[in-house]
C-alpha cells in the first residue's frame, strides 16, 4: 500500500470562563494528581502508560487503547510556563505508531471576576493519511476543555 505523503494545518481558538479562581484552573493542569483526575478519554480507554514532568523542558506522556479501537499517544514537552499566566508546549499525536501531527499549544490563564479566563490556541501540522483530521482535534480539545470544567464544578 503507498501512502500519499501530504501535510495540512489547523488553527483554533478555544476559550472558556470557568468559574473558579485562576490558582485552581492552574493546579488543574501543574498537580499530576489533578491533571490525572480529568484529562483523557475517561472510561473509553484503557491507560496504558503515563509520564508527568511539568517544568519548562520537562515531557508529558498519555497512551492509550481506546476499547476495541486505535492506540493513542500524546507525547508533550513544556517551552515556557508563566506560574498562573501561561503554558506552552509542543506535543506530538500518534495513532496506532504513525505519527499523525505535531502542534504547537499555548494555554493563556486570565483572571476575571467570575473566576478564569481559559484560552487554547493551536496550530497543529497533520501528517499523511491524518491531512484532515485538524477539526477532530479541535472537537478533541473542546471535549477536555468540558472535562476540565466539569472537574472545577
Amino acid at each position: 500500500m503507498t501512502i500519499e505523503r501530504r501535510i495540512a494545518r489547523s488553527d483554533f481558538t478555544l476559550t472558556r470562563d470557568y468559574p473558579a479562581p485562576v490558582e485552581r484552573v492552574w493546579a488543574a493542569f501543574a498537580d499530576e494528581d489533578e491533571k490525572l483526575s480529568w484529562w483523557g478519554a475517561g472510561d473509553a480507554i484503557e491507560h496504558r502508560e503515563w509520564v508527568f514532568d511539568f517544568r519548562v523542558g520537562g515531557r508529558d506522556v498519555a497512551e492509550g487503547k481506546f476499547h476495541n479501537g486505535p492506540v493513542s499517544r500524546y507525547e508533550a514537552t513544556y517551552t515556557n510556563i508563566v506560574e498562573h499566566a501561561r503554558i506552552v508546549t509542543t506535543y506530538d499525536m500518534f495513532l496506532d505508531g504513525i505519527h499523525m501531527s505535531t502542534s504547537v499549544a499555548s494555554l493563556e490563564f486570565e483572571p476575571i471576576a467570575e473566576g478564569t479566563r481559559f484560552t487554547h490556541i493551536e496550530h497543529g501540522a497533520f501528517f499523511d493519511q491524518f491531512w484532515a483530521d485538524g477539526p477532530n482535534r479541535e472537537m478533541g480539545s473542546q471535549g477536555l476543555l468540558d472535562a476540565l470544567g466539569r472537574y472545577l464544578a
